[in-house]
């Protein structure tokens, strides 16, 4: 028996040290093809760690604990490389995506948290479409393509939804950088400050109850990969880092 746990506990740590190779692989062919792209990246990167570890240096000066100072100096300088590598590697993807037929879709399924996304619940063969989250705000419908088409995509999807689901609330979205829509890049964000109006309860309650109208989506494409842009590994491994 405890050699049937050790070679388990082999086997697990082997596969965690598999799991974080390649997140380092990851890391590095992400860095390797923003730093094709971006020019500034490593200036900056530099820029935070020295300017980090300076700022460190001189106040330690101040009261002579320059050395005790230097190492947090340079754990936060190398902290704030990694957000800044994180936010342009971020900025490069939507902007590639932007655009795209799906690429809303595509954003939503690199929500954070308990978010439920069915994509493609409406559309049209011009490749407009109509996406459901459903979350603590309630029900967000997420429309991307022309807008004189969507409009009306959104208007009957929200018809059928509100049949099922009652009073919760129900918000529509339309993606785009005209006036009165969310560009894709702060998709995410707007969803994220949505208020919260029902319970993580409530909301296993209303997918299942809207289960049977994500029918019709199943036929539509799930949105862009950017070219060199695997987004939710990315930021995965940024996370776990």
């Amino acid at each position: 028996m405890a050699g049937k746990d050790k070679a388990a506990a082999k086997a697990a740590a082997k596969e965690r040290r598999a799991a974080a190779k390649a997140r380092r692989g990851q890391i590095f062919e992400a860095f390797k093809m923003q730093r094709r792209e971006d020019k500034a990246l490593v200036p900056l990167m530099l820029l935070c760690l020295l300017g980090a570890t300076a700022a460190a240096f001189l106040i330690g000066l101040i009261w002579d604990m320059q050395w005790v100072l230097l190492p947090l100096g340079i754990a936060v300088g190398a902290l704030l490389a990694v957000i800044v590598f994180g936010r342009r590697v971020q900025r490069t993807v939507y902007a590639k995506a932007d655009g795209q037929p799906g690429a809303a879709g595509w954003a939503l399924d690199n929500l954070r948290g308990r978010w439920r996304v069915t994509q493609g619940v409406a559309g049209t063969t011009s490749a407009d479409m109509v996406h459901r989250v459903i979350g603590r705000p309630g029900v967000v419908l997420v429309a991307e393509g022309a807008p004189h088409r969507v409009k009306g995509l959104l208007a009957q999807e929200k018809k059928r939804v509100a049949r099922v689901i009652g009073e919760t609330p129900i918000y529509d979205v339309i993606v785009g950088s005209e006036e009165g829509q969310v560009p894709l890049r702060k998709l995410q964000s707007h969803l994220m400050k949505l208020p919260r109006n029902i319970t993580a309860a409530q909301v296993d309650t209303l997918e299942n109850r809207l289960q049977a109208l994500a029918s019709r989506g199943a036929a539509l494409p799930k949105g862009p990969l950017p070219q060199g842009a695997k987004m939710r590994n990315i930021q995965r491994a940024m996370r776990r880092r």
